[in-house]
């Protein structure tokens, strides 16, 4: 088994040492956003609501209405929605196929 070469084990070395410092950052950020959640529930805000709303912000209008579209056809094939979906929601679901 060969040896890495003194310039390559320092940048190993420093790559190691990034990684492990982002790691500790992401875990603090996430105890933050925890603390922020913990902290909307206090104030009597529903945090299952809210994570959705994070998601879906995170999405364009087309990507969150073709979600719905297929949601509400599954559902309406689920008995769930009495309702059927509007006939262009079923055809533009076939046609991205």
């Amino acid at each position: 088994m060969s040896t890495l070469q003194a310039s390559a084990q320092k940048q190993l070395r420093q790559f190691v040492e990034q990684i492990e410092r982002l790691e500790e950052e992401k875990k603090q950020l996430a105890a933050d956003i925890r603390d922020k959640y913990t902290e909307a529930k206090a104030v009597g805000f529903d945090v299952k609501a809210l994570r959705q709303i994070v998601r879906l912000r995170k999405k364009s209008n087309q990507e969150r209405q073709e979600e719905e579209s297929i949601l509400e056809v599954y559902m309406h094939a689920l008995g769930m929605l009495e309702e059927a979906p509007d006939s262009s929601v079923v055809d533009a679901m076939i046609a991205a196929e």
